[in-house]
This record gives structure tokens, sequence and C-alpha cells, in this order.
């Protein structure tokens, strides 16, 4: 269905939108065990009121205001209103710590803070917040967002709220996005609303998210590629649904959404594909991908499909069908970012008909740079520049990008943003890559994570890791060798699967005795072999150890977006480290 909105600012996406169709449904979301539906005629009248309620409250034009909640439907009215008064809204992750949650409001210098939870509450009084509205109410709660609604209601001024509108231009400051940062204190990324104006551009231009999509989201809307998907619909009119607020109900509640388009990181296609092909033998799963890409690929070209293949293909349909319910049954296409997936798994969900594509793009970037379609795509690569961005290889392979979709530079540290984009207006984006003769882009790692070791090898670590954590056993592995006379590695254990495993062989069900057992030990070893026997000598993995315990945010291990910190993993467990070169 053709449904575009010409907004001239993304804070008018939805005011466009609802006078264009107040009926279409744009939000779906979560009350007990109902799915409440919300028109784009309510989610405007929502987003003017709370925007007026922000108004009376003595919010300016180029305020900060932060926001800390999960991803929920509140978090888009708060986005949409702040924006619409001409503030800039400074998403905070959930997962963040006060220590956190302190660096960013200081830095950003937020006047006001929204957040969801009486946690969360907690959390950003103790970082010196005083100025605080909760989504939730609770017991000695300050003003809700319902508060602020309702003041909104009463005290709406129109004249004002639309001077405000018209005062904004697409160069005006709309977010920063604090990066998570693998190394250092963050620092915040200033979009503008032509930044995400363009990738509304783009996604219409390739057709990408419709009007037709249901779209389900549990990633973290303080990140920019969920920021991405969100403006992506409203642009288009897809509908948006947000997840309950339980990561550990996202494939069930796939099956109750059945989405149209999925965009995800790896992890959670990792699992679905472990615990689906960990019940196949390999005979099996090799003919599966085999039989699936090529009936596939005729289909798509048009050409008939020979008997025989055509037979074999009819007699895995069970399978197929089996990995298309899992996604609730409808996915036409998925997405994957924000970190590297194997191919094996791609290959696997394309041949069951389920198209998982990879996008490239970073928080400079708006999240844009790469894309892959339907009609174009390579699996194993990240695609080809989007339209309107340019992509290109440096000398030494640095992913280098230029275009609309380009950051106006990082919040008050000019030094940085020095550093990052040259005098010829190109952002240095740190991961290396190759680009073949049709433009397509392959990720091979990062420029400043490359492992030298003694004797002088290169070794990009994220291609063994990213392949040992494609064996359900596996959670995390970390790799480690710089200036060392070979690599070793730190591998953490899938609580879910290896428990299960274990208790099938009456073994111990706590995961620190499970990460000392010689059985687990020769298990991890036979994945282990595997990987390394597609590598050269010198760079393999010579040692491993398995943690007693799952790398986490807590520890600041992890980003909030989950990738992983080398650096700290390495201090945390520097005499583990040292003692595989005993």
């Amino acid at each position: 269905m053709d449904f575009r909105v010409a907004a001239r600012t993304v804070a008018e996406t939805i005011f466009v939108a609802a006078a264009q169709d107040p009926d279409r449904v744009a939000f779906r979301h979560k009350t007990g065990d109902q799915w409440l539906e919300v028109t784009t005629g309510q989610a405007a009248e929502t987003v003017r009121a709370l925007a007026a309620g922000l108004l009376a409250a003595g919010v300016q034009p180029g305020d900060r205001v932060a926001l800390l909640a999960d991803t929920r439907v509140e978090w888009t009215y708060a986005n949409l209103a702040v924006i619409a008064t001409g503030a800039i809204l400074v998403p905070i992750y959930p997962t963040s710590s006060v220590e956190d949650c302190t660096w960013v409001l200081t830095d950003s210098g937020a006047s006001l803070v929204i957040c969801d939870t009486e946690r969360q509450h907690t959390k950003v009084t103790e970082a010196g917040a005083t100025n605080v509205v909760t989504i939730e109410p609770f017991d000695g709660s300050p003003r809700t967002l319902a508060d602020l609604i309702e003041t909104g209601k009463s005290t709406m001024d129109s004249a004002e709220l639309a001077a405000r509108l018209d005062s904004i231009t697409p160069a005006d400051l709309a977010v920063i996005i604090y990066t998570s940062g693998t190394t250092g204190p963050p620092k915040g990324c200033m979009l503008n609303h032509q930044n995400w104006l363009t990738l509304v551009e783009i996604n219409d231009t390739l057709s990408y998210v419709t009007g037709d999509d249901v779209v389900y989201l549990f990633l973290p809307l303080a990140h920019v590629f969920a920021q991405l998907e969100q403006f992506a619909c409203l642009g288009c009119g897809a509908t948006l649904v947000y997840f309950g607020g339980d990561v550990k109900r996202v494939v069930a509640e796939l099956a109750e959404v059945r989405p149209t388009f999925l965009p995800s990181v790896p992890r959670i296609f990792e699992k679905l594909y472990t615990a689906i092909t960990g019940q196949l033998d390999a005979g099996t799963l090799e003919t599966a991908v085999r039989v699936g890409l090529e009936h596939r690929r005729l289909q798509r070209l048009g050409v008939p499909v020979p008997a025989e293949l055509a037979a074999a293909f009819e007699q895995l349909e069970p399978l197929y069908a089996k990995v298309r319910a899992a996604f609730g049954g409808r996915v036409r296409q998925a997405l994957s970012g924000a970190a590297p997936i194997a191919s094996e798994v791609l290959q696997f969900f394309f041949a069951a008909g389920v198209p998982v594509l990879e996008g490239y793009g970073m928080t400079e970037t708006t999240g844009l740079g790469t894309v892959s379609t339907l009609e174009h795509h390579k699996l194993g690569s990240v695609g080809r520049g989007a339209p309107g961005v340019e992509v290109r290889l440096a000398d030494d392979g640095e992913i280098l990008a230029r275009g609309p979709h380009l950051f106006g530079g990082y919040w008050r540290n000019d030094a940085a943003t020095a550093e990052i984009i040259d005098a010829d207006g190109w952002l240095h984006t740190g991961d290396l890559g190759t680009m073949d003769v049709d433009g397509y882009v392959t990720i091979t790692g990062r420029k400043k994570d490359i492992l030298i070791t003694a004797v002088g090898k290169n070794i990009a670590p994220a291609n063994f890791e990213n392949e040992l954590r494609q064996s359900r056993w596996i959670s995390y592995a970390v790799m480690f060798g710089d200036r060392r006379p070979y690599p070793v590695a730190l591998i953490t254990l899938d609580e879910d699967e290896i428990r299960g495993w274990a208790k099938d062989r009456g073994l111990p069900a706590d995961l620190p005795g499970l990460a000392a057992h010689p059985d687990v030990r020769a298990l991890v070893g036979e994945v282990l072999d595997k990987v390394n026997a597609r590598h050269s000598h010198a760079e393999q993995i010579k040692r491993f150890a398995i943690l007693p315990r799952d790398l986490s945010i807590e520890h600041n291990e992890l980003t909030p977006s989950m990738k992983v910190k080398r650096n700290v993993v390495l201090a945390n467990h520097t005499d583990l480290v040292g003692s595989l070169y005993a």
C-alpha cells in the first residue's frame, strides 16, 4: 500500500500521518495479555498533548531532555513530543549504570529526565537528576507522563505549539545518542532532523519497510538501529509493534504478532538457528540448505525447477515450515544489524524461506551505510551503499562514508569530531572491509581490533569469535594474542543449551561446575578444532579457558548493544589469560 509521509521535519511526521489517514494503525502494544492498537490519529493526539505538557513544564527549544526507558509505546510518544517542542532528545540505555547515567546527564546538560519505572527513577536521582518525570506511577513518584498529558490537554496553546513546530528546521538537532563505546566514555552523536528524513527517503526509495508491514520491535530504542526502524515505520505507515517487555518471550510473541518485517541483532537468529538445527544431523542440514537455496534461486530467476529438485524441496517443506513458524509464519524479510552474523545462519534461513538480510551503519551515520535488498544481496556481505550514500575503502581497507546521513559531530567534542571526519567530509568508520566489483561490502574486522602476534601475524579476531558463536554451546568467545606468541580465547557457555545437554548426562547443573568439567571442556574443544581447521596454523587458537559465567553489562564487559569490550574482558580476567601462556 502506497503511504508516504512527506514531512518537513521528523517532528511533524506523526501529525502529517494523522492528517492523511487518522484511522491507520500506527502502533500495537501489550497490556496484560492483550495487544492494543493505536491509530495515527490517536497517537498524534497523545503526542500533541504531551508536547503541550512539556511546554507548560518549561521545556525550551534546544533544551536536552533525557529518556531512560525500555522499548515501549510511551518511548515513542516522549520522543516525538520532545522534538516537537524544539528540544533535543537524549536517550539512555535501560541497562545503564548510575555512573553511565551521571556521565550522560552531566555531559549533555539535560534539564529534564523521563524514565519508566521506580528502579530507573532511583538510578537517575542517584545520578543527580532533580527534574524527573516517570511513565509508571509508584508510591512517592514525581509527576508522571500521564500528568503531563492531562496538563497539556487543559492548558494547550495550539498557536504556541504550532509556532514551535514551524520554527524547527531540518538542520536543527533532534537527538543526541551517546555511543556505547568499547573504549573510553561515551560520546554524544548529534543527529539532526535531516539525518532522520534521509533514512525515511532511502526507505521509500527501496520500499524496504512498506505501509503493509507489521514490524515487531524488541531492540532498545536508545540504540540508533531501533530508532531507524521507528522513523521508517512512521514515514511509510507501517504498524510498529512493541514487544511486551520480557526478552525471554520474544519468540513466543513472534507467534502472537506474526510480523512481516523483523529487525534484530544476530543473537536472536543464532538462538533460533541452534535450537532448530540442533535437532538435525549434519547430512539433513546440508541437504536442507543446498536444496532450499537452489530452489528459491531458480524461482527468483523465473527458471523452471527440475522435477528432482522440486521433489526434494517438497520433502523438506515440513522442516522449512517449522522454521517459518518460529518467526510467526509471515516474515517476508528480516534485518540483522549491530554485529556480524555467520553465513551459515543466513543460508539456512534463506533456504527455509525467511530471508535475513544484513546492513551496515553506525550511530555516526544515523544507522545507515550499506543495505541489502531481496533483489540485490550477497550472503555474507552487508550490501552496497544506500541510495545517495557514498561508500569507499581507504588504502588500508578502512570503510569510509560520506553523505547526508552523516552526523553533525560529537556533542561538545570538536577534537573527537575532527578525528573521525576528514577535511573532504569522509567519515572514517574504524571498520575494515573488502568491496567486490559490484560494490558489495564485507566487514573483516575493526581497525583497532586487529591482533598482531609476536611473530608478526595479523589476525582479525571477529572472524574466529563469530564462527565459535555459531555453536549452540557457546555464548561468547573473546580472542587475545596481541604481541603474544599465539592466539588464545576465553569462552562462555550458553546457559540454556549446556544445561539441557548436561542434564541428559547427569552432570552438575550449575554453570561454574559445568565450566570446569572435563566433558564440557572436551565438547568445546571439538567446536574449536572445527573452527581452527578453517584457518592457517599461525592464526589458530592454541589454548582456551571457559569462564564460570557469561559476559555481562553489569561487569562492564558488554556495551548496551551487546558488543564485547575486549579490553575490559582482558582486565577482568588478566590472570586467567596469562595462565594460557604459562
